[in-house]
């Protein structure tokens, strides 16, 4: 039992931090090409699909397969459209605009939201420590943000770019929240892969229009298109599809109030490799927030234990 607790928590860890390189690889092909978060999204998606699908096809035709009702089906499209295609896009787009670091700290807030979804559509009460959690949160991001603000002073579309990274975090937390309410009876590589396939069309579909509009090529083409391309590729395997399931299966292992103390690591990994792989600075606010931050995450995931 304690062998496979300690497995699940490096399994999880080891996820946690691959995913913590995905904004990382966005900043460093939005400096390294000349792109857009839609772009990279799409390339993300399209060199993702083929494991998903592969998974797909191989989960159904296991024995102990249960064909999934109306209802699930309906669940997983929404919440694959809500965590994957708009989360995904409002990140993406949110990426071109502020540093990896403070991203990662707005996209932290998700727990705090699911405390606030679970309690308005699901009647599930917040207790004091939930509330104390929030304050810390929140005050935490207040911190970090007027201080990120106060250097980056040159940017036009700061608070553009924060609106839409926070509005990942919301739709990313109402995901999750369903997810938790789908995943006992479905299965979490089952509801991974088929959400993931149902996002994958969306982001294409929204890739393709916005070219088709714009009269560009369908796909990169010219001097750029390789590295675009290895970016995509890093993108699917790397921040993607290994972190997923390395999270479903630590997760399975070692529960989701575990996991959201495991995950506290996200944020400081990202913000370790902003300062190392893309030269973003240290200061106090961004150390102070992160701390309230992940204390505020720590304190819900306790409450919830």
């Amino acid at each position: 039992m304690r062998r496979s607790l300690l497995q699940g928590f490096l399994i999880f860890f080891t996820g946690a931090i691959f995913l913590s390189t995905k904004a990382i690889l966005v900043k460093l092909a939005l400096r390294s090409v000349h792109t857009d978060g839609v772009t990279l999204l799409a390339l993300r998606m399209l060199t993702s699909l083929p494991f998903y699908a592969v998974t797909a096809v191989l989960i159904t035709r296991q024995e102990q397969n249960v064909r999934m009702t109306r209802r699930q089906w309906v669940w997983i499209i929404v919440l694959g459209l809500l965590g994957y295609y708009l989360s995904g896009l409002f990140d993406f787009l949110g990426l071109q605009y502020i540093s990896a670091g403070l991203e990662r700290l707005i996209l932290f807030l998700y727990p705090s939201f699911s405390v606030v979804i679970n309690a308005v559509a699901f009647r599930q009460r917040i207790s004091r420590a939930q509330y104390l959690a929030l304050v810390m949160t929140y005050t935490g991001i207040a911190i970090a943000y007027f201080g990120e603000l106060r250097i980056d002073t040159g940017n036009p579309h700061f608070f553009w770019g924060s609106l839409l990274v926070f509005g990942c975090a919301v739709t990313y937390a109402g995901y999750l929240s369903g997810m938790g309410r789908v995943v006992p009876d479905v299965g979490a590589s089952k509801f991974t892969s088929y959400s993931m396939l149902v996002a994958i069309p969306a982001v294409l579909t929204h890739y393709f229009v916005k070219q088709a509009s714009a009269g560009a090529p369908l796909l990169p083409a010219g001097a750029d298109a390789g590295t675009l391309w290895g970016y995509g590729l890093a993108l699917a395997l790397i921040a993607t599809v290994i972190p997923s399931y390395l999270i479903s299966f630590g997760m399975k292992r070692i529960g989701p109030n575990n996991a959201a103390i495991v995950a506290s690591v996200g944020p400081v990994s990202t913000i370790v490799q902003a300062h190392f792989f893309l030269g973003e600075p240290f200061f106090t606010e961004q150390i102070i927030g992160t701390v309230l931050v992940i204390a505020g995450v720590l304190l819900v995931g306790w409450r919830s234990a």
